[in-house]
């Protein structure tokens, strides 16, 4: 019983959000030119996500040592510790209280998620889900709503955007100009910082010009602290432990608050800090092909779900005359065409005024906006960037 095929016939958002809404339990094995990642499911949450071909410096003990939370001898002890036992390396480094059990729980959580956001870039591969008897380790990382992931996915989408404009560049550096308020609320913490990055109900302030961007949070905080002379954007992201996304929206944040001003690099440094996501989806022109290219890598681009092809050991969801099968296509053509409807404001500055402009500029096919396939959906501008979507009356 498995689900196969290539991310252009069915992308990674159908795929989370099929497995999830069926709570399936099993592993999908995700494979591209120079990747290879294995994500577990349990009952449809994400219990573990791998990197088969990770690169050394994302593999936890050079993370931890990036952290600043290990040195680079304690690694190198504990590794030739793990030779002996063949113990896990979380497990020796917590024995030996290198680290602390809370700590390396958080890391690996964030090592998760890294891995995770990181497919919402795959612009090819392939995919198979089998179902498997999967494990959850309660040690490692918490479990996460395939949901979740898939709105925090959207939400970076949307605002990496108003990052852009702040931090252009990795080896941009920064200083302080003045103090943080006081803090009234709980004690300022690492797990504060973290938990605030990775919550699923934020309470931020929004404004139409600079979107989620003028709250000072945990996040802001933890950052703000570890600003200091040399130390750059790349640098900041490892140390504080948020993941690149959180990092750089905190940087922002303050940046507008006029807690810290930017310095731009020169030199060698200007030339050979660029290399990460912050410069592969800078410039207005860069802006629509990234644009393009993570709507491709989520199946949103001239994808179209197929249930005949489905197989994941429920008889029902084979049918294409099915009511659960044609309420499921209905709710992830849904999703398609709100996230097409999100890219097409962001490129344009307002919402269309009916759907078939979707299918004008190439983000959606017409068959896409049928349920399914048949009726069209019922959608109405309400302003620039609201809108009423409905499935047709049946």
């Amino acid at each position: 019983m498995a689900i196969t095929g290539t991310l252009k016939g069915f992308g990674i958002a159908d795929i989370l959000q099929l497995i999830g809404q069926q709570q399936k339990t099993g592993i999908l094995y995700l494979k591209s030119k120079e990747q290879d990642v294995q994500v577990y499911f349990l009952d449809g949450n994400i219990v573990r996500a791998e990197s088969i071909t990770r690169k050394k410096k994302d593999l936890i003990g050079n993370m931890l040592v990036r952290a600043e939370l290990i040195t680079e001898q304690q690694l190198e002890a504990a590794l030739e510790t793990q030779k002996r036992t063949l113990k896990r390396l979380g497990d020796v480094l917590t024995s030996s209280g290198t680290i602390t059990a809370e700590k390396l729980k958080q890391m690996m959580q964030l090592q998760v998620t890294e891995t995770l956001y990181g497919l919402f870039s795959w612009k090819t591969g392939s995919y198979e889900f089998k179902v498997e008897d999967v494990q959850a380790d309660g040690d490692s990382i918490t479990p996460l709503r395939a949901e979740s992931v898939l709105m925090e996915g959207f939400r970076m989408v949307d605002e990496w955007p108003h990052v852009r404009k702040k931090i252009s560049h990795e080896a941009m550096t920064f200083e302080k100009l003045k103090e943080l308020p006081a803090k009234v609320a709980k004690d300022d913490d690492f797990d504060a910082s973290f938990d605030d990055a990775f919550s699923e109900a934020k309470e931020e302030k929004k404004d139409e010009n600079k979107g989620d961007f003028k709250s000072i949070g945990n996040a802001e905080r933890r950052v703000y602290g570890l600003i200091a002379p040399g130390r750059d954007v790349r640098k900041l992201v490892d140390v504080s432990c948020l993941g690149e996304f959180e990092t750089c929206k905190a940087l922002v944040n303050l940046l507008n608050l006029d807690y810290i001003r930017a310095i731009q690099p020169t030199g060698r440094a200007a030339s050979a800090g660029g290399a990460g996501l912050l410069v592969r989806v800078g410039g207005m022109v860069a802006r629509g092909v990234v644009t393009m290219m993570v709507l491709a890598a989520l199946g949103f681009v001239g994808s179209r779900l197929k249930p005949d092809t489905w197989d994941l050991g429920d008889e029902s969801a084979s049918s294409y005359a099915d009511p659960a099968t044609q309420r499921l296509v209905a709710r992830a053509q849904q999703a398609r065409i709100e996230a097409a409807l999100e890219v097409f404001r962001l490129e344009k500055g307002a919402l269309p005024e009916r759907l078939e402009a979707l299918v004008e500029v190439g983000l959606l096919q017409r068959e896409d906006l049928r349920y399914p396939w048949r009726d069209d959906y019922y959608y109405r501008r309400t302003s620039d960037r609201q809108f009423i979507l409905l499935p047709p009356l049946r």
